[in-house]
């Protein structure tokens, strides 16, 4: 792609160019990416209300000093603070992702492309609600900003993850989060493909979050809100940047001391497909289960053996579980797991209750849930194997299945069938078959937060597709909006 920008300074790196300019532009996306944006806005507030049910949660919430708030500030959805957008991007971001339930992208890299509406909501919200700003003054902003500017941070994280695996050298997919975050952010704000390439390769520079707290034996909570980290981070170095702060041209190739050879080493930072909104029309929705999705046709799998075997507990010798190796290498835990984010990782345990109750929710990662001794007693008897075929069509863009089947076999010889599940509930191919349940998983979700009736005014609000989109921000969020703070 031919850069756009001043050819008085040192051509930037070409990701740097092609993620600029793509998040700077005008693109015509069609009504799918945005139905599929809509749907994605809904159950990723949702997935924020419940998380405020959970003291680990909202203990990190509120302003940076406590009782600071601001009259204009960005709204903070089911609490009554309004905090200026970078701790609201903060709070956002943590609120959606605390319990593992929103949306989620699968490839070279993973990761939840909703983390992004932490820095979008905050900033727009902010932006509307103050039109005197610096920034865009007199601009009106509405629902369709909002889910324009996920289509593109999705498309950035999403694109970036096909090709570019970071855990494989240790960092956490929060990485993809802060750089899509920053590009879109500081696009809102008004800034030029070279402000946001200058953006985005500060982001760079800041390398990437270990992925320690996400594994054992240091699993732990760290990584429910580190995409919240990220947004924030997000907003402040498009914040800066938009002061004039300068960016660094060949932050990624820069030999020696460039992002690709200090940590990638061998293999640099690519591009493979042209932005779009891919991402968004391919994304996975968490419909059933709060669980590592790579483990999400497991639960479903596990759910269907329930009345096979709940029966003949004390005759199981031995459970088998076919899966892709993703799947191998982050969730296949053995001995001890300490706390809820250690077990929503681990995909004996997620089996394992799927099995024993036919159903899976975040209750079921607390430790009273647990401490019944017979997930431990089957999480002994599973032997996980990687299928070479799940692989393979979990890495192929057109099929992008996330495979696991499931056998339970007898100490007298005999066994269940094997039950498989290929796509899970959420995938695109089910899409239609998705929408009834995520309308459920909403109410549920927001009326843990707010009464029947205003989640239904929610709902419908919601349904009102040319309304919606024209809505301004500040009256959106404005509908989130709680008298008291949990």
């Amino acid at each position: 792609m031919k850069s756009s920008f001043p050819t008085s300074r040192r051509p930037y790196d070409s990701v740097l160019t092609e993620i600029a300019e793509y998040a700077g532009g005008k693109h015509d996306f069609g009504s799918e990416a945005f139905d599929t944006a809509r749907w994605c806005l809904l159950d990723s507030l949702g997935c924020g209300l419940l998380a405020l049910q959970y003291p680990a949660c909202t203990k990190m919430l509120g302003p940076v000093v406590p009782g600071a708030t601001f009259a204009r500030g960005a709204r903070v959805p089911g609490t009554a603070w309004q905090l200026e957008p970078v701790k609201a991007a903060f709070n956002i971001g943590c609120m959606i992702r605390w319990l593992d339930f929103n949306d989620t992208w699968l490839a070279a890299e993973w990761g939840h492309p909703s983390d992004n509406f932490g820095a979008i909501l905050a900033l727009t919200d902010f932006l509307d609600r103050n039109p005197d700003n610096i920034w865009q003054p007199g601009r009106e902003w509405t629902i369709r900003d909002v889910l324009f500017a996920a289509i593109q941070a999705y498309e950035i994280q999403g694109v970036l993850a096909l090709e570019n695996g970071f855990n494989r050298v240790g960092l956490d997919h929060v990485l993809l989060v802060r750089i899509a975050s920053t590009a879109v952010a500081c696009s809102i704000l008004g800034g030029s493909d070279e402000q946001i390439a200058d953006a985005v390769s500060l982001a760079w520079l800041d390398g990437g979050a270990l992925r320690t707290y996400r594994h054992a034996p240091n699993t732990g909570s760290r990584k429910s809100w580190a995409a919240g980290d990220a947004t924030q981070r997000a907003v402040q170095l498009a914040l800066w940047t938009m002061t004039g702060e300068m960016g660094y041209a060949s932050a990624l190739t820069a030999p020696r001391w460039g992002f690709n050879d200090v940590v990638l080493k061998d293999k640099p930072v690519v591009i493979i497909r042209e932005f779009g909104s891919y991402v968004m029309e391919n994304i996975l929705f968490k419909v059933s289960f709060p669980a590592e999705f790579h483990a999400q046709t497991a639960a479903e799998a596990a759910m269907r053996l329930h009345s096979h075997i709940i029966d003949k507990l004390d005759s199981i010798q031995e459970i088998v579980i076919h899966t892709q190796e993703s799947a191998v290498r982050i969730i296949d835990k053995k001995g001890p797991l300490l706390n809820p984010a250690d077990r929503d990782h681990c995909l004996q345990y997620i089996a394992a209750v799927a099995m024993l109750h036919g159903d899976l929710t975040s209750e079921h990662y607390e430790d009273i849930a647990a401490s019944d001794l017979r997930i431990d007693a089957l999480r002994r008897k599973m032997v996980v194997i990687e299928d070479p075929r799940y692989t393979k069509d979990y890495l192929d863009p057109d099929i992008r299945s996330i495979s696991n089947r499931i056998q339970v076999l007898y100490s007298d010889g005999t066994g269940t069938e094997s039950f498989e599940v290929e796509f899970p509930l959420g995938h695109r191919r089910r899409r239609t078959e998705s929408l009834k349940p995520l309308e459920a998983k909403f109410r549920q979700n927001a009326g843990t937060r707010f009464s029947e009736a205003r989640v239904d005014a929610l709902f419908r609000m919601f349904e009102a597709k040319e309304s919606l989109l024209t809505m301004r921000v500040s009256q959106f969020m404005d509908q989130f909006a709680e008298t008291s703070n949990p």
